[in-house]
C-alpha cells in the first residue's frame, strides 16, 4: 500500500489550499482516508476522515472550513479560511482491517 499527497504551501491568513493524497496497491475495499496533522513537539491530531460510503468526521476546530471528499482511492482536503494555527505538517492516512497506511507529510504554512 502507498499513499501519494501533494497540495501543501504557503497561503496568507484567509487563503485556501486543497492537499490530495492517492492511496495505491492492494486493500480491502471497506476502508477509511483521512487527513491528521502534527506540529514539531505535538501529538499526531486528526482533522478529517471520510469513507467510501460518504460518512465524513471533522475535528472540532476544521468543521465550517475544510472539506473532505473522496473519489474511489483518492481523498481531497479542502481548506478555506485558513488561520496561522493550521500550520503544519498534514499526513493522509489508510485505515483498514484496523492497521493504518500512512503518506509523507505536506507542509502547510499560514503566515502573512
Amino acid at each position: 500500500v502507498q499513499l501519494q499527497a501533494s497540495g501543501g504551501g504557503l497561503v496568507q491568513p484567509g487563503g485556501s489550499l486543497r492537499l490530495s493524497c492517492e492511496a495505491s496497491g492492494s486493500f480491502f475495499r471497506i476502508n477509511v482516508l483521512g487527513w491528521y496533522r502534527q506540529g514539531p513537539g505535538s501529538e499526531r491530531e486528526l482533522v478529517a476522515t471520510a469513507t467510501g460510503g460518504g460518512s465524513t468526521t471533522y475535528a472540532d476546530s476544521v468543521k465550517g472550513r475544510f472539506t473532505i471528499s473522496r473519489a474511489k482511492n483518492t481523498v481531497y482536503l479542502q481548506m478555506n479560511s485558513l488561520k496561522p494555527e493550521d500550520t503544519d505538517v498534514y499526513y493522509c492516512c489508510l485505515s483498514v482491517l484496523r492497521r493504518n497506511y500512512w503518506g509523507q507529510g505536506t507542509q502547510v504554512t499560514v503566515s502573512s
